[in-house]
């Protein structure tokens, strides 16, 4: 977590020790194997039916990461859950050991509690990646106060989206994503599992879309101002239909508490991330191991072009596929296979969701000309994030 007036936070209620276990029980919620469907206009004062409806659908998260300490370690209980800093929780100075245990040994159990919704009527779910974390049991805990013992099908440390799959049931009630990306100014609402309390409901509007926060995903979130809390992670924002508009991740607050400034993965994120992870657990993406940054008006005048948009290189990997292929620190990318981009986020965007093994045509200018190349992808991995800057 960062520290200072300006933080990004994320959202997971973080880690207590199982001592206080049974005080931080999620609640969320389940029904009858139905897809929400709420279709209508609502505006302030209109929410009620929109969140009888579709409140069935989101779950309370709670991941359990187990482990022997040594008795030489310095680490002391954990926070309690209004912190979000994924330290280990270890019993209090003289908990009694189970029997048979090391002397040597404490025991001490991480517990993460976030939330989560169902997309299908037989129990897969979509939460947050940093609310699993190296979990070893995930349990997720309905509307009706049911719990249930969930699987992780895959994760995706870089979307931070994870897919879950509750088996032996088929009628739980689900929600869709929505078909189009929302509008600045539109109604959300937002359901989640707040501090571990179970099932709270806020409601905002779309502040801003687009919104890089600069932070190595290549995805950009959507601002919202309903209230978002710790605990609410992976918990989802509708739109005023009942469609998910979006994944809710992190906050923005100089004090560690809600002042209105959400972030949200977008659903466009999520339909492509989630189907790989139920097919493979996991997500392959194209790399061409360069780093961007956008292209301001100074550099744009500096290249002889006040009007380009697009993405100037600051680094080429050296052996990188794009060292290959040529590219070069400098050079300004301004289309991906002939379409215009207008970001450094758009140009990784595009890139990574290429194929590894295909090739990209970058449309670029190189000293003042107009120029372009073939790029032929390797497969990004958590190496390959790490990059050594050539020439």
């Amino acid at each position: 977590m960062t520290h200072g007036y300006q933080a990004f936070i994320s959202l997971r209620a973080s880690t207590i020790g199982a001592a206080f276990a049974s005080a931080f029980l999620v609640i969320a919620s389940v029904a009858h194997g139905q897809a929400v469907d709420s279709r209508g206009d609502h505006g302030i004062g209109g929410f009620a039916d929109l969140a009888e409806k579709v409140a069935p659908a989101v779950i309370g998260v709670t991941a359990r990461a187990a482990a022997a300490d040594d008795e030489s370690s310095s680490q002391t209980f954990g926070p309690l859950p209004d912190q979000d800093t994924p330290e280990r929780a270890v019993p209090p100075p003289g908990a009694r050991r189970p029997p048979h245990s090391k002397p040597q040994e404490k025991l001490r159990q991480t517990l993460s509690i976030g939330s989560g919704f169902f997309i299908s009527a037989d129990g897969y779910a979509v939460t947050n990646n940093h609310v699993l974390g190296d979990s070893d049991t995930v349990q997720i805990r309905t509307h009706d106060d049911k719990t249930y013992s969930a699987r992780i099908v895959g994760k995706d440390p870089l979307s931070d989206l994870a897919l879950l799959k509750v088996d032996g049931q088929a009628d739980f009630t689900y929600v869709n994503f929505a078909d189009s990306p929302p509008r600045t100014g539109d109604w959300v609402l937002t359901v989640g599992n707040s501090f571990g309390l179970g099932n709270t409901v806020t409601a905002g509007i779309v502040s801003a879309r687009a919104r890089d926060l600069k932070m190595g995903s290549s995805d950009d979130f959507v601002q919202i101002d309903a209230p978002i809390n710790r605990g609410d992670s992976g918990g989802p924002s509708f739109n005023t239909h009942g469609d998910v508009i979006g994944v809710n991740s992190m906050i923005f607050t100089p004090s560690g508490g809600s002042v209105g400034v959400a972030f949200a993965i977008p659903a466009d994120t999520v339909k492509t991330v989630i189907p790989q992870l139920k097919d493979k657990g996991a997500v392959t993406r194209g790399w061409m191991g360069a780093m961007a940054q956008p292209i301001t008006p100074d550099i744009a005048e500096g290249l002889g072009a006040n009007d380009l948009r697009g993405a100037i290189i600051i680094a080429v990997e050296a052996g990188g596929p794009a060292a290959k292929a040529g590219l070069k620190r400098g050079d300004a990318i301004t289309a991906v296979n002939d379409a215009p981009i207008k970001s450094a986020n758009e140009l990784t965007r595009k890139v990574q969701t290429a194929a590894p093994g295909s090739s990209v045509k970058l449309s670029l200018v190189r000293d003042k000309k107009q120029d372009s190349l073939n790029v032929t992808l390797g497969q990004l991995t958590v190496q390959s994030t790490r990059m050594a800057p050539g020439k």
